[in-house]
């Protein structure tokens, strides 16, 4: 197990209104709502199960969960001693779409990939009409922060 993550971390988005992309309460990191920007934009809007397929969505997925630990880390400053404790994925979807859960193992498989047992988490996906931006997917994350 390694206390730094075994993959490169993007430069964290910026938030797109009024909130902060990080909150520490106690031994808990709240990162906000992330969505898949990369070099600050998106590379896919639509609805999972119209113009998005399954692949295409659990990619942005990843990418999504990829600017959390990018957001955890500007706010801590390293991820050591970070595990993750819960991930919602919401995922705009059709209304006949139901395999919501595979659109979220990409963002389970990265935080795995890139914390070992520490990215295994608790997790929720959730079909959603419409995100920000038309964004196909959105990744909230909840953190566990060890003492120094």
């Amino acid at each position: 197990m390694t206390d730094t993550p075994t993959i490169s971390l993007p430069t964290p988005p910026p938030p797109g209104a009024n909130y902060v992309p990080a909150r520490r309460h106690g031994d808990l990191l709240f990162i906000a709502g992330q969505l898949p920007f990369v070099d600050g934009r998106l590379p896919r809007t639509g609805k999972v199960g119209d113009t998005v397929d399954v692949p295409a969505a659990a990619e942005l997925a990843r990418l999504a969960a990829l600017n959390g630990l990018a957001v955890a880390d500007a706010h801590l400053g390293s991820l050591a001693g970070v595990s993750v404790v819960q991930v919602t994925v919401f995922v705009a979807s059709t209304p006949d779409f139901t395999e919501q859960h595979l659109v979220a193992n990409g963002a389970s498989d990265l935080l795995i990939e890139a914390l070992g047992e520490r990215g295994r988490h608790a997790r929720t996906a959730v079909a959603a009409p419409v995100l920000p931006l038309d964004t196909p997917v959105e990744v909230q994350l909840v953190l566990g922060v060890e003492a120094p």
